[in-house]
C-alpha cells in the first residue's frame, strides 16, 4: 500500500531557559495505509512528540510533513483544524468527555460537525455494538464510566467521523489488565478491519499488538522492526519484539 504519511527532515526544536533542546532531529519516515505504527523508546525521546507533529496538532520547527497527499507542516491554522477533524482520530491516556453530557452527546457532538444527524446516529450505535459497551451506559453521564468503559468511549469518539489515521497516546496507562485486553483486543480487531493506527507505548505488551515498531532515542529513530499483523498463534512474536528491544537497550 501506498504511504499515507511521509516525513522529510522533521525536526522540533524548543527554547528552554535560553538554550536550544532538540525533541526531534531530522526524521525521514513514511507510514503505510494498512498500517498499526507502535513508537517505542525511553521517557523524553519525543515519541508523543512525534505523534502530536504527524497528526498536525503540533508545528515542527523543520521539515516536512506529508499526511494523504497533502503538506501539512505550513497549513493555515483554520485549514489544519478542519484537515484534523476529517483525517484523524484522537485517544489519549487521560479520556477527556464533557461531564455535562451524555456518553451518546459526547460522541454526537463530534459527529454532527458537517453531517447529517441519521447517519451519525446510526455510525455511533454500530460503534457502541462493536467496541461492547453496553446499552445502559450509552445515555448515562460519563462520570459513571468505568476506566475501561471511557477508554471505549473515548474510541467511539474517535472514530465517529471515519479517520485515516487512528492516533493513540498511552492508551491503556491507566487501566487494569482487564481493562487494557479489552482494549488492545479492540484496536487490533479495528487494524485487521483496515483501520491505520499510529500508537504511543512503554508497555511491551500493548506493543505486541502492532504490525511495526519504531524505537525513537534522543528525538531520531534508532530501529525500526515490522512484525505484521497481530495473531495470538505466533509463539515467536514477543520474543522477536523482546530481542529488538533489547538491541535497541530497552
Amino acid at each position: 500500500m501506498a504511504s499515507l504519511i511521509t516525513t522529510e527532515k522533521l525536526s522540533k526544536t524548543f527554547s528552554r531557559k535560553g538554550s536550544q533542546h532538540h525533541v526531534l532531529k531530522n526524521i525521514d519516515l513514511e507510514i503505510d495505509g494498512d498500517d498499526f505504527t507502535v513508537v517505542m523508546g525511553p521517557s523524553g525521546a519525543g515519541k508523543s512528540t512525534l505523534l502530536y507533529a504527524l497528526s498536525g496538532m503540533d508545528r515542527p520547527s523543520l521539515g516536512r510533513i506529508v499526511f494523504d497527499g497533502k503538506s501539512i507542516e505550513k497549513m493555515p491554522e483554520d485549514k489544519l483544524a478542519r484537515f484534523r477533524l476529517d483525517h484523524c482520530g484522537f485517544v489519549f491516556q487521560q479520556v477527556y468527555l464533557l461531564d455535562s453530557l451524555s456518553v451518546s452527546d459526547n460522541v454526537l457532538a463530534v459527529g454532527l460537525l458537517g453531517a447529517r444527524r441519521r447517519d451519525v446516529v446510526a455510525r455511533a450505535r454500530d460503534l457502541f455494538d462493536r467496541v461492547g459497551l453496553p446499552e445502559r451506559t450509552r445515555g448515562a453521564a460519563a462520570t459513571t464510566l468505568s476506566g475501561g468503559e471511557a477508554q471505549r468511549a473515548g474510541i467511539v469518539r474517535a472514530l465517529i467521523r471515519e479517520p485515516r489515521v487512528l492516533f493513540a497516546d498511552e492508551p491503556t496507562g491507566q487501566l487494569n489488565s482487564e481493562a487494557s485486553d479489552a482494549v488492545l483486543d479492540l484496536l487490533s480487531d479495528l487494524h485487521a478491519g483496515g483501520q491505520c493506527i499510529l500508537m504511543v507505548t512503554h508497555d511491551v505488551r500493548s506493543a505486541l499488538r502492532g504490525s511495526r515498531i519504531l524505537y525513537l532515542r534522543d528525538g531520531a529513530i534508532a530501529g525500526d522492526i515490522k512484525l505484521g499483523r497481530f495473531d495470538r498463534k505466533d509463539s515467536g512474536r514477543r520474543e522477536r519484539l523482546q530481542h529488538f528491544l533489547d538491541e535497541m537497550g530497552w
